[in-house]
């Protein structure tokens, strides 16, 4: 569609450009199923051996019910700016402004993780493609690493900066590769398996999906805390709202189908690799054998595909590289809603006159991440690591609290039918429920110094204090806001309504104007 053609939505985006199967395939290719199964299912199986599925489905629990939460506040509000805009209804300015917080900081370290995984993948493959392991050591050296870590967000962001009709064109392409080579090699794992070429052949048993034969409530506390991680990433689905068609139904039912298409895949692909190889951690090619856990299928690359083993270290960088450009989405409209709604800078809400995206909000997004990232590598890699290691805490923290906000919003529609009870009530109340519960567990955890990488300060955990800076930070930013916009503080914004009608769909709050 050229560029004339498009309709500006309320906030300037392009309206209409996004269908379902592309919210869908924009939502696959944040989550990135081969990036993060093959870095969680050593860990996880570790933790919890044969029980990995039951843990698979454990995780998927909160995570579908949040997003039944998320798909009723979408239904009466769609907004770009999802967990800011709703919180903001639901619990008033400065907690609303915290959630909205809460996903940019997330999705900000999400974003540097990913871009440093690019790049231990990119000359894994280059290693591998030219016979000259040598090359794969390049990732190890800083300048290197960051300088190639930046040029893969800079095109990144060039891909998010262009119009969303560019963005699914390359996520389309990105995404069917990835996905074709991931379920391919869950299927030959299966042959392998079935057909007495396994490596450690293990029979599927039932058992493996009962959580209640797992050892402790630690060991299930460790799995789904993995668990979250491997679904995160579904609700920029949400965030593109305003730009899909439909804007009240579609990003709903993308975002639930795409939680529930990516439990089929990791369930498929974890079955294969526990009939083919087994979780002994005494094995070599075990999932739970510590020495393989950061890349677990890479280690079964070879065994499995011979020659064809490279496919799967381009799977994972594909994965990388889609899931850094469509992560970008989320920051950058949520900046642009804080901006738009007067509780943030005016120039964040900033459109590009030609592409009709968030131009100025998705720089500020990259440069925060590209930031991070040449800080914290320069630092201490552990430190990344570490702060990595606290996103479990702040995905709890916005998608339990938005899931909140779902309860709280609809309160005048919990008794008005079964439907409303399960859909306002019932599933986000028992996903918030879950998610603090554990976000509480995580926090108590990561008081001790052995959590994470062990790093410590004054004899508290790092990823602790790393959890209390970054919300702290977010704390401060928002005192801030309120001296410089204080109409917004004031409850004269027009997103501050605070209970849902019996019925209807709201009409779409209009923009405050900055002070």
């Amino acid at each position: 569609m050229a560029n004339e053609a498009k309709t500006p939505s309320a906030k300037g985006l392009s309206a209409d450009s996004v269908g379902l199967v592309g919210a869908i395939v924009i939502g696959l290719s944040c989550i990135a199923p081969p990036y993060t199964l093959t870095g969680a299912i050593g860990p996880t199986a570790a933790a919890v051996g044969h029980q990995l599925p039951a843990i698979l489905l454990i995780g998927f629990v909160p995570m579908l019910l949040t997003a039944f939460g998320y798909r009723e506040l979408n239904s009466a509000i769609p907004d770009a700016g999802t967990s800011f805009t709703w919180g903001v209804r639901a619990f008033g300015p400065y907690l609303g402004w915290m959630n909205g917080w809460g996903l940019i900081i997330a999705t900000t370290v999400v974003l540097s993780n990913l871009a440093g995984i690019a790049v231990d993948f990119f000359y894994l493959a280059v290693s591998q493609i030219t016979g000259r392991p040598e090359i794969a050591q390049l990732s190890q050296n800083i300048g290197i690493n960051i300088l190639t870590c930046l040029v893969f967000m800079a095109v990144a962001t060039w891909i998010s900066y262009r119009d969303m009709q560019t963005a699914q064109v390359v996520q389309y392409v990105l995404v069917g590769f990835e996905l074709l080579i991931f379920i391919g090699f869950g299927a030959v794992m299966f042959y392998l398996a079935y057909s007495g070429q396994a490596y450690h052949f293990n029979q599927i048993q039932l058992s493996w999906f009962n959580p209640f034969e797992l050892g402790s409530m630690a060991q299930l506390a460790a799995g789904v805390s993995v668990a979250l991680f491997i679904y995160w990433g579904w609700d920029v689905t949400l965030t593109m709202s305003e730009e899909t068609k439909g804007s009240a139904s579609t990003p709903g039912r993308a975002a639930t189908l795409t939680v529930t298409i990516v439990v089929v895949i990791y369930m498929f692909v974890s079955l294969g690799a526990m009939s083919y190889a087994g979780v002994d951690p005494a094995d070599a090619l075990g999932l739970g054998n510590p020495k393989i856990a950061n890349n677990a299928f890479f280690a079964l690359a070879t065994p499995v595909l011979g020659s064809g083993a490279i496919l799967i270290s381009l799977a994972v960088l594909v994965s990388t590289m889609a899931s850094l450009q469509s992560t970008a989405v989320s920051p950058a409209r949520t900046m642009l809603s804080m901006a738009y709604y007067g509780a943030a800078p005016e120039k964040l809400a900033s459109i590009h006159p030609k592409y009709f995206t968030p131009g100025f909000s998705t720089v500020v997004a990259a440069v925060a991440a590209g930031t991070f990232y040449t800080v914290m590598r320069f630092l201490s890699e552990k430190v990344l690591w570490d702060t990595v290691a606290t996103l479990g805490a702040m995905i709890c923290f916005y998608y339990g609290l938005t899931a909140l906000a779902c309860v709280v919003y609809f309160r005048k529609r919990w008794f008005t039918s079964l439907g409303s009870f399960l859909m306002t009530f019932l599933f986000p109340g028992l996903g918030a429920v879950m998610l603090f519960g554990l976000l509480a567990i995580t926090t108590y955890d990561s008081f001790d110094p052995n959590f994470g990488s062990g790093s410590e300060i004054g004899g508290i955990g790092l990823v602790f204090i790393l959890m209390l800076f970054l919300l702290g930070l977010g704390v401060v930013l928002m005192l801030i806001c309120r001296f410089r916009y204080p109409d917004f503080f004031a409850g004269k914004s027009p997103l501050h309504k605070s209970v849902a009608p019996v019925t209807g769909q709201e009409e779409p709050p209009t923009m405050i104007a900055n002070s």
